[in-house]
């Protein structure tokens, strides 16, 4: 049975005070649902809200780390370092990493091997821009990113893979995705993995959802059969946007 999971990416926002605030009202919501909830703050404020929370259902998780294990790589974080804080999950590809940051499919490779060896689970996200979704390119663009950076994999790698479909294209552009294109890319990827390494597996794996997900319009995007929860952006901001979301299972 594939987990639920609903996962706050809060980006470059909060300081500690505002951590902490935020995380108090978290702790307030009651769960209706039974989907893992994870929220993955600053790298500054990771100790403080694992300390909070880890009595809790929450699950604070990071939003990158560094392919290296150590080394002359001033500012960035190792797995190690993010283990030694009680971190044990890592949004890795995200969109804004590979266009801001000019992260490749083959440098994120190396960063899924670095977590997987350090027996770290992994959201590992992944979409298509506006231009591919308009040419019919879409299907293409995501599942090279998908081969390039997973299909080096054995399959039992995959019990410890999340995998986040994020539409560039309908993040902030003013375009919407309707919950029946967040299905058809989903089911698409689900067999892209079953082409690969069969349909166990395929069925075993999670797949979220990253496309504006908000109260509004949860219930109806997670009801469709290969949406297995979502990566929250802005909505995970808000302490009863993110529960309104989180119980729309």
């Amino acid at each position: 049975m594939r987990k639920h999971i609903v996962a706050g990416n809060w980006k470059m926002n909060n300081d500690l005070a505002m951590t902490q605030s935020l995380i108090t009202e978290l702790k307030k919501q009651s769960q209706t649902s039974n989907a893992e909830v994870m929220i993955a703050p600053t790298f500054t404020n990771l100790w403080s809200a694992f300390e909070t929370l880890k009595n809790s259902k929450i699950e604070v998780i990071a939003q990158n780390m560094h392919f290296a294990e150590s080394g002359a790589y001033t500012g960035e974080i190792s797995a190690e370092m993010l283990k030694s804080v009680g971190v044990q999950t890592v949004i890795l590809g995200h969109s804004e990493r590979r266009a801001y940051f000019n992260e490749t499919d083959e440098l994120l490779a190396k960063k899924v091997d670095t977590a997987l060896n350090n027996k770290m689970r992994v959201i590992f996200c992944f979409g298509e821009e506006l231009v591919d979704r308009k040419s019919g390119n879409h299907e293409t663009i995501v599942e090279n990113q998908i081969k390039k950076a997973l299909f080096h994999l054995e399959a039992d790698n995959f019990k410890n893979i999340v995998l986040a479909y994020e539409p560039v294209w309908a993040i902030g552009t003013g375009e919407t995705a309707s919950p029946e294109q967040a299905q058809d890319m989903h089911g698409f990827i689900r067999k892209t993995l079953a082409k690969k390494y069969g349909q166990e597996t395929a069925n075993s794996v999670s797949i979220l959802y990253g496309g504006s997900v908000k109260p509004t319009n949860a219930k109806e995007i997670f009801s469709k059969p290969d949406v297995d929860g979502g990566l929250i952006g802005g909505a995970a901001l808000k302490a009863d946007d993110f529960y309104a979301i989180v119980n729309a299972f």
